[in-house]
């Protein structure tokens, strides 16, 4: 159940913990965190996706280190057995990066959902927001990493000849293409070799909803790649990657998220 609805949340509101993840693209001259001081769900958390990523690093949003994040969940009073659901306000669906970060510190994939919809859905319905400010009391986590959840370069390079999982990239097919430039300054165009092109956008409705799994599995099945093989996600910057992360696990039950950390930020380097 990675996915749940406004009315799930609504009805189990009390019983959960709640994560605001909201995070938008740098050209959208937006800022989550104040977004989030004048309106959030009700007792939600924010998660601050730049400050809570690998920070001694020029590549964005790559997985911090295992005593970080275990300090990162303990100031924001999240434990072990606690059932969490993250949502977002934002056009790249930035909840899922945060649904892939507590999987690959080891919480219960069972106990992590992402607010099908987000905020944009939970206030089309009217539903309750506040602005008041939520105070954690600290908690003890503890983290364990799934480190097969991640691919490096030289992984993604030795792949290319080696044809051991699929790679599937969720930017435009015109960045893919290499036919318009990239939005980050030092990239060049293009895409891995031998990837396929799936945008992210193409799996969301116009309310942040996703698609129907029906749906889903016809996007997936038109890329043609090997479906014995494992599906390792690309994107930009490891965001929209998660949401087709989230997407093929909502087709494939047995499915844990993987993702290329560095994404085109690093493999698109000059």
């Amino acid at each position: 159940m990675s996915l749940v609805d406004t009315n799930w949340l609504e009805k189990n509101i009390d019983n959960l913990k709640i994560i605001d993840c909201s995070w938008h693209m740098p050209q959208a001259n937006r800022n989550g965190l104040e977004e989030y001081k004048k309106e959030h769900i009700p007792n939600a958390i924010f998660f601050d996706l730049d400050k809570n990523s690998k920070l001694d690093t020029d590549l964005p949003h790559m997985l911090t280190d295992i005593i970080s994040w275990g300090n990162i969940m303990s100031n924001m009073g999240i434990e072990n057995k606690d059932e969490i659901v993250i949502y977002d306000n934002s056009d790249v669906i930035s909840s899922c990066r945060c649904w892939y970060n507590l999987i690959y510190y080891g919480h219960d994939p069972k106990l992590v959902h992402v607010l099908n919809g987000g905020l944009k859905k939970w206030k089309i319905e009217n539903k309750t927001t506040d602005s008041k400010e939520v105070i954690t009391k600290t908690s003890v986590y503890s983290c364990k990493e799934n480190k097969e959840l991640v691919k490096n370069k030289k992984q993604i390079d030795e792949n290319i000849n080696k044809n051991d999982f699929n790679v599937v990239d969720a930017r435009s097919r015109e960045r893919f293409e290499g036919k318009v430039a990239e939005p980050r300054k030092g990239l060049r165009s293009g895409s891995i070799k031998n990837s396929f092109c799936l945008p992210f956008g193409e799996l969301i409705n116009d309310d942040h909803t996703f698609i129907s799994t029906e749906k889903i599995i016809e996007k997936f099945m038109s890329i043609n790649f090997d479906q014995d093989k494992n599906v390792v996600f690309s994107c930009g910057s490891g965001v929209t990657a998660s949401v087709l992360a989230l997407a093929y696990s909502l087709i494939n039950v047995k499915y844990m998220p993987t993702i290329y950390d560095g994404s085109w930020s690093e493999y698109g380097k000059n």
